[in-house]
């Protein structure tokens, strides 16, 4: 990996049956897709399910932001690079980008807060060395990325 890339480790293609009423993808799949590529990420880096069985340790969600900017429409071969915006023991800010078709035109952006949890204590825990020895290296590449205009967006409505 180079010191300016991003990672994709996931992809995905629109469903038939993930189209809504109005012809594209409805957004509980954007959220899925987003899902399914965290889920990569943390395979990725060593929390398997084999890890969080063995060390009773998984990650939440504390907090989730998506962005809508194309339509993705049923038979897209969606495309998801990764970013690790910050990481510490025990957090992990990651920010998700979706392609579709071999295009870098942004089809919809997914920011996450994640947290290390105590799956015994259902409480935040440090996050494992060996997964801090696959995280941290990332972090180190991506420090260097342009912050995406997307990442810590606030919602409302706009005055003029």
């Amino acid at each position: 990996m180079t010191k300016s890339s991003l990672i994709e480790l996931h992809r995905e293609n629109v469903q038939a049956d993930w189209v809504d009423y109005n012809g594209h993808m409805n957004v509980a799949y954007y959220v899925l897709v987003f899902d399914h590529a965290t889920d990569t990420l943390l395979e990725y880096i060593g929390l398997d399910q084999a890890h969080r069985e063995s060390k009773k340790n998984s990650v939440f969600v504390a907090e989730a932001h998506v962005t809508y900017e194309k339509e993705a429409m049923e038979g897209d071969k969606l495309r998801i690079s990764t970013q690790v915006l910050d990481a510490d023991e025990k957090r992990m800010h990651i920010f998700h980008r979706m392609h579709a078709n071999e295009s870098d035109d942004l089809i919809a952006t997914n920011e996450l807060m994640i947290l290390s949890i105590d799956l015994t204590a259902r409480r935040v825990s440090p996050l494992a060395r060996e997964v801090m020895n696959n995280l941290l290296p990332i972090f180190e590449n991506h420090r260097t990325l342009p912050r995406p205009k997307q990442a810590g967006r606030v919602i409302g409505i706009r005055k003029s």
